[in-house]
């Protein structure tokens, strides 16, 4: 069961109105084990969503994304990405690739999948992954509550930037480039991974 740690920036926060701009994504096998990075910029058809507000958060101005192609030839090529690190051949005669078996996770992940599921319907593509994910906010808001009950000091907060701040972890910039965030995500995972094998029942 891979997975696939996945952030990804938009031109706003409303699918239909707003695009994907960039996709980040680091894949890990059934071990954690790291397959390899993705980063891609996505250039935007509906220019006039592309608000100031979200360019603050990401940094990705227009003329950044001058030269990035289109969504409809990102998305085979995301899933090409995958399935080659995975070690496996695209099936003949099939438009997308089979990676049901693919868990996607990420921070609030269920907002990043809606925005690519919007998009695999525009482009008139198959949703290729799992309908399993794996979200941090969850995973964290579960294991502080059990951690503060045990007398240890946790964040108030549950935001990606405080989760990695508990466990030493800082971003570089400023502003969220999607790749950096996918692989901040996945070692704030591999932290609480950890702290199953200390977790006792009484």
């Amino acid at each position: 069961m891979p997975f696939l740690v996945l952030d990804i920036e938009m031109t706003g926060p409303e699918p239909g109105w707003n695009e994907i701009i960039q996709i980040g994504a680091e894949l890990f096998d059934d071990h954690w084990k790291s397959l390899g990075t993705y980063l891609q910029n996505v250039y935007p058809e509906n220019e006039e969503a592309f608000t100031a507000k979200s360019e603050e958060v990401h940094g990705l101005s227009m003329d950044d994304l001058e030269e990035a192609p289109m969504i409809y030839d990102v998305l085979p090529e995301f899933e090409t990405w995958i399935q080659t690190r995975l070690g496996r051949k695209a099936s003949p005669g099939h438009s997308s690739a089979n990676l049901t078996d693919v868990v996607i996770c990420g921070q609030s992940v269920i907002y990043d999948i809606n925005f690519l599921r919007f998009a695999y319907r525009q482009e008139k593509l198959k949703w290729p992954f799992s309908n399993k994910l794996i979200d941090l906010h969850t995973v964290s808001y579960l294991f502080f509550m059990i951690l503060e009950k045990n007398g240890q000091s946790v964040p108030r907060a549950l935001s990606l930037g405080a989760v990695a701040r508990y466990f030493g972890f800082e971003r570089e910039e400023e502003t969220h480039n999607a790749l950096e965030d996918a692989q901040l995500t996945a070692r704030c995972f591999k932290e609480f991974f950890k702290l199953v094998e200390k977790v006792k029942l009484l």
